[in-house]
């Protein structure tokens, strides 16, 4: 019978946060959004206090000064490099492991000789938080989805102590369905939860009870799997090598509405280089290319546009100047003058291997370039953005606003903590 395991970190961007900064802990902590917007992590005790996730800073403001709640600007570089130290360690423990998401993995437990897989899992857990620093919850099941609902229980239980075990214990597993409400069940979305819960189809044992020709006819063949999973019929494997991407974007909202040109164009440019960027390091070249500006839905008083526009490359390529020429055709063709832009983005289409890549009768066979190789290097060595095409100023108003950034304390020299010994 396959054995999966979800080990997922708790609370795991304000975990981050208080990894080098001990006097953060046992203190309310909220995480916000690109631009300080909404919160996007809580610790425990910021739960505690009834703050919501996707919360807009301004409408907790009084219960952040009331109790002290400590606000940080979301800090991805910090948080990536932590999770690959704590995937490390998680993939050099097991026979298999799939990265789902920055703080989640299953691992293959199939395999594993070990006398009790609960004691196992505690020791795992342990090891890791004595290693990394970040702790974690693990859940295991027969199933992918039944190792998610494992874990869910798992991080809320005082009694699991972090590790739930259905796969040894089944006897435990109804009373897991039943306390799962459907909408938390791995795979369903809003949408069926929403249908399935006006049909009274309110826990995952509910839904585990469904007929199978109900679910397949209102779900289609996913909404059946998950329901056979839910059951511990095994239909997703474990997937160590994800799928290549068929597109990858770049964007960002900007800090406030930005009316003059030259800025959009500045960030606009930038995208595109960053997404060029992204491309590369994949392995990858596109086929064509999307470019998206609008202005701030929310802002009633203001006159409301979304532009954007795209073109197809001669030959898909990955090449950072072709790419920008590109975009910088399609944005003097998309201006409008006039309007309060508040989003931008560049994505990347049509994603594929350079290798598969058909030729045409008068193609003309390149020699591969060295300079966007070299550009890489030296921005992967000297920072991000060190050297890079003459289209843009450095600075503008289109930079993110970032008012309560933790230091890079793992991926900065210069922010690296000082220990004073005696």
């Amino acid at each position: 019978m396959p054995t999966f395991a979800l080990v997922d970190c708790n609370n795991f961007y304000a975990s981050c946060e208080r990894l080098f900064q001990p006097d953060l802990r046992d203190r309310p902590v909220v995480v916000l959004s690109n631009n300080d917007g909404c919160v996007i992590a809580r610790s425990n005790e910021a739960k505690s206090l009834g703050i919501a996730m996707g919360a807009p800073l301004f409408k907790i403001r009084k219960l952040v000064d009331e109790h002290g709640v400590i606000v940080r600007s979301s800090n991805y570089a910090l948080y990536g490099d932590i999770s690959e130290r704590v995937m490390s360690v998680l993939g050099s423990q097991a026979p298999a492991h799939e990265i789902y998401s920055i703080d989640e993995c299953f691992l293959d437990l199939d395999r594993m000789a070990v006398a009790d897989l609960t004691d196992w899992c505690r020791d795992l857990r342990l090891r890791t938080h004595q290693w990394t620093g970040i702790p974690v919850s693990i859940g295991v099941g027969p199933t992918k989805t039944l190792a998610k609902v494992a874990n869910r229980l798992a991080k809320k239980s005082a009694k699991a102590g972090g590790v739930l075990d259905l796969s040894h214990h089944p006897q435990w597993t109804e009373a897991a369905l039943r306390k799962t409400a459907v909408g938390d069940v791995w795979g369903i979305g809003r949408r069926w939860s929403a249908m399935l819960e006006e049909r009274g189809i309110l826990t995952a044992h509910d839904l585990a009870s469904a007929q199978d020709g109900w679910v397949r006819k209102r779900m289609g063949i996913v909404g059946l799997k998950t329901v056979h999973e839910l059951r511990g019929i095994a239909c997703h494997a474990l997937d160590d090598q994800p799928a290549p991407r068929q597109t990858t974007c770049c964007s960002r909202t900007f800090g406030e509405a930005i009316r003059d040109k030259g800025q959009v164009h500045d960030a606009v440019m930038s995208f595109a280089e960053r997404v060029a960027e992204k491309v590369r390091h994949a392995g990858q070249v596109a086929g064509a290319v999307q470019l998206f500006i609008r202005t701030d839905p929310f802002d009633q008083n203001a006159a409301q546009k979304s532009v954007s526009g795209s073109a197809t490359f001669q030959r898909p390529t990955s090449d950072t100047r072709v790419i920008t020429d590109a975009v910088l055709r399609i944005f003097d063709r998309i201006w409008r003058d006039g309007y309060g832009w508040r989003k931008a983005g560049v994505l990347l289409l049509d994603l594929g291997d350079p290798a598969s890549v058909p030729a045409s009768l008068f193609d003309v066979i390149e020699q591969p370039d060295g300079l966007m190789a070299a550009l890489d290097e030296i921005n992967s060595r000297f920072g991000r953005g060190k050297v890079r095409l003459g289209l843009a100023r450095k600075g503008g108003e289109w930079r993110m606003r970032q008012e309560n950034l933790s230091p890079s304390f793992t991926t900065r020299w210069g922010d690296i903590p000082a220990a004073k010994m005696g």
